[in-house]
């Protein structure tokens, strides 16, 4: 299956932004590709709060979920919005950075929340807390598809394995991780993580991801790694995109799955055992 990873600068317009993307849809899909991956946060990257509230909505009105649906039933294409930040109703106010899977008919066959926030010092400049605005999520999620079952994940999550083996056990063949990555964590364990994901499950991994400098209108400017990643269930990296916004094409084959895990069948090998 011809797929296409988008790899994308977006900044806190999400108008602009919806229209970068969906003219990047159109020429993926005028390329042949019939599954589209887009980065986390594909609708607004901000570092302001008082931005974020002025310019999200809640998901029954967001304008870019409206927009990329409408694109992907005008496209006949499968679409992977790695995440919005969406509005919630949640008393404390705080958001949702959600993913969602649509099929060629527009229509929303899967959403997850990301699990696992990101609270971390990565250097003594460099702080970030991600629960403080936004909401985890607290279910695993599997999306339907004509070309088999697909685990939804996002970003930070990379880091907790076990999340991964569960999706492999309940019949994931391919993994999906948008993101948008640190620069400083990106070139220490962006493509480790991503491999490793991919090895122990024997799953296709779809890492798209944001990249670079992010024009705002305030609040403190946000970069991010880039390198949209694909890894095939072999642990063979397919696609290093760099740094350099664009589209990125290759063929998923299922039989690479069915072959990886003929040769090493670890989740069979699975063991329940008591400890430590």
């Amino acid at each position: 299956m011809k797929t296409a990873l988008l790899q994308i600068t977006s900044s806190d317009d999400p108008a602009e932004n919806l229209d970068r993307v969906r003219a990047m849809m159109a020429e993926a899909a005028a390329l042949g590709a019939r599954f589209i991956l887009t980065p986390e946060v594909t609708n607004c990257v901000s570092t302001s709060t008082t931005r974020q509230r002025e310019v999200l909505q809640h998901e029954e009105e967001d304008q870019s979920l409206a927009g990329l649906r409408d694109q992907a039933a005008a496209l006949g294409v499968w679409l992977l919005i790695g995440s919005l930040a969406i509005k919630t109703h949640d008393a404390d106010g705080r958001f949702a950075n959600r993913s969602f899977m649509i099929d060629p008919q527009g229509q929303v066959v899967a959403r997850y929340d990301k699990i696992h926030m990101f609270d971390v010092q990565v250097t003594e400049t460099e702080t970030f807390r991600e629960s403080k605005n936004y909401r985890p999520g607290d279910k695993a999620v599997i999306a339907e598809t004509d070309f088999g079952k697909v685990g939804m994940t996002v970003c930070y999550d990379v880091r907790f394995p076990a999340l991964y083996a569960a999706l492999a056990q309940a019949g994931a063949r391919i993994l999906t991780v948008p993101a948008a990555f640190s620069p400083v964590t990106g070139a220490a364990h962006w493509e480790s993580l991503l491999r490793a994901r991919a090895i122990e499950t024997g799953c296709w991994v779809l890492a798209p991801a944001q990249t670079g400098e992010h024009p705002k209108t305030r609040g403190k400017t946000r970069y991010t790694y880039g390198h949209s990643t694909v890894v095939a269930p072999w642990g063979e990296v397919v696609i290093d995109a760099g740094t350099d916004p664009g589209i990125h094409i290759f063929d998923m084959h299922d039989s690479s799955v069915s072959e990886a895990r003929r040769r090493v069948p670890s989740l069979t090998h699975v063991r329940r055992f008591d400890g430590p």
